[in-house]
């Protein structure tokens, strides 16, 4: 046994602290080091400003549409992702399968960014580098959340401790931005923060008939403002209003202004509405922000779809959460139910993809899918080494809506891949209409959560589950290349093969090994053998 695993992890952090500090040191607290810069620029010097986004879902996506924002305002941007790092023109992989790199690469690549004179840095700030002083040092000038559900309860052992960790991204950051629609968002909110943003879809704790219109020097609108409950704070908020979702796109309003997201889901449209907080908060215009977020075009391996000549939807998602899984499975759910149909095939997504589903939309006597028609084929796994408890209720999860389930391996690290996939298994073959014993489920080894019994709230379709037999309609298969495989042999024209797990990423984790593994490309060439 590893030693390490024995050392509890508040011993640990310690020396975690003690690097982040040697770090700054060798690196010359670069994030907070001023630079000279010419008088146009606004004064004699200035600080790289550092933007933070935590939250379980949706990080990524966020940094990316804030980066485009303070692009299109015409800032040089740096960018730190779970997919891919950016400074300035120049952008690249991240291979390392960490959310959030270790102090020396994160104070390294601040320098670097310094020294290319970028005016932001937009850092996808995981709980893990919160606890464990990756980011120490760091003077975040805006913090943002996305959300909270369950997720690293290997490491955090319960919601409260796991909230309380994102929390700290806050502690200091003179401007906040957070999703009024997540749970307890007042935690956050109770900050000593001077500038406070929340962005609604529906929040009742901020009803109408409180607010009231804002206005900005130039006379445009901007946020309207209300206190927070039990708070004598203001926070200005946004309000997405008139929300439709269809098959590539998003439509909602701000006060008088329409906005067109080229992708799809609402909960890209609470990503977009972050990324609008924080745009406002830079002093960014609404027109500008509007500008820049009808011009992404997609995000890598965040639904995803592989183009193919063979009549049904190939769609690659990152989700590795329960409540990611929900919010993907129930849109993919919704599109097949209101798909128009013309001679059996639909709209195969990558380029030309919108032109393609606009003519079916006006198509003149369009047939639309009851659902009935099309299948959906889901291919899943789960992490090794992470929140054990997760797994049945995942499994649980993708087995509400599929038609066929194939559990297989994602990254299993040092753990055992077909115990992963037997776990997972466990909750798609389950035929409790409750899911409730499914959660309460204990697992016994050292990676269980202690609280499976007060797990974070994940809402199941109210309908009769489906009966899984294994062989017939779901089957375990440990080579993830044969159950891609698996699964486009089995789909139709019309079929929805949904694949998440791996997203975008290059490597899988087996062992210590990092094996190249780029699912786009697997899918790609399997789709050629059919």
């Amino acid at each position: 046994m590893d030693i390490k695993f024995l050392i509890p992890q508040k011993i640990k952090n310690f020396y975690h602290l003690g690097q982040a500090v040697l770090a700054n040191f060798i690196y010359g607290f670069p994030a907070s080091r001023r630079q000279a810069v010419s008088a146009s620029r606004g004064g004699p010097a200035r600080k790289i400003k550092i933007i933070g986004v935590t939250g379980t879902n949706g990080k990524t996506t966020t940094v990316w549409m804030i980066g485009k924002i303070l692009e299109e305002a015409g800032h040089k941007v740096a960018l730190n992702s779970t997919i891919n790092f950016k400074i300035g023109t120049k952008e690249w992989v991240n291979k390392t399968k960490f959310t959030t790199l270790s102090s020396f690469a994160v104070q390294k690549f601040i320098r670097n960014a310094v020294k290319e004179k970028c005016d932001y840095l937009v850092l996808e700030t995981s709980s893990h580098s919160l606890d464990q002083f990756r980011v120490w040092g760091i003077p975040f000038a805006v913090a943002v959340i996305t959300n909270i559900t369950r997720e690293h309860l290997d490491y955090h052992q319960t919601m409260e401790e796991y909230r309380k960790a994102k929390l700290k991204l806050f502690e200091k950051a003179p401007t906040i931005v957070v999703n009024l629609d997540m749970e307890k968002p007042e935690e956050y909110l109770s900050c000593n923060s001077k500038l406070k943003f929340g962005f609604t879809t529906s929040n009742p704790n901020f009803p109408a008939s409180t607010r009231r219109d804002c206005s900005s020097t130039r006379g445009e609108q901007i946020p309207i403002s209300n206190k927070i409950p039990n708070s004598d704070d203001q926070i200005k908020i946004i309000i997405a209003e008139n929300i439709e979702t269809g098959i590539d796109y998003s439509n909602y309003q701000l006060q008088t202004t329409n906005y067109k997201l080229n992708l799809p889901g609402k909960f890209n449209i609470e990503n977009a509405l972050a990324a609008t907080c924080v745009g406002l908060s830079q002093g960014i215009s609404l027109e500008t922000i509007k500008k820049a977020l009808e011009k992404i075009k997609g995000i890598p391996g965040r639904m995803e779809y592989v183009p193919n000549n063979k009549g049904f939807k190939i769609i690659i998602d990152y989700a590795v959460t329960p409540d990611s899984l929900e919010k993907l499975y129930e849109l993919i759910n919704q599109i097949k139910n209101i798909l128009p149909l013309e001679k059996g095939v639909l709209p195969t997504g990558g380029e030309g993809f919108e032109k393609q589903s606009e003519n079916f939309k006006s198509s003149p006597n369009p047939s639309f899918s009851k659902g009935g028609e099309h299948k959906i084929i889901a291919v899943l796994g789960a992490c090794g080494e992470r929140d054990r408890g997760k797994r049945p209720i995942m499994g649980k999860i993708v087995a509400q809506y599929a038609d066929y389930v194939i559990v297989t391996n994602e990254d299993p690290y040092g753990e055992d891949p077909n115990q992963i996939i037997n776990e997972v298994f466990s909750g798609v073959i389950s035929k409790i209409n409750d899911n409730q014993e499914i959660k309460n489920k204990q697992i016994p080894n050292s990676l269980a959560t202690p609280d499976l019994a007060k797990p974070d709230k994940f809402p199941i379709p109210n309908k009769i589950q489906n009966s899984f037999i294994e062989g017939e309609n779901c089957w375990r298969i440990l080579d993830r290349r044969k159950a891609l495989k698996k699964a486009l042999k089995l789909a139709r024209p019309g079929d929805f093969v949904v694949i998440t797990g791996k997203g975008a990423e290059e490597t899988m984790a087996i062992g210590k090994d990092r094996i190249s593994w780029k699912e786009k490309e697997v899918v790609k060439e399997e789709l050629n053998k059919i």
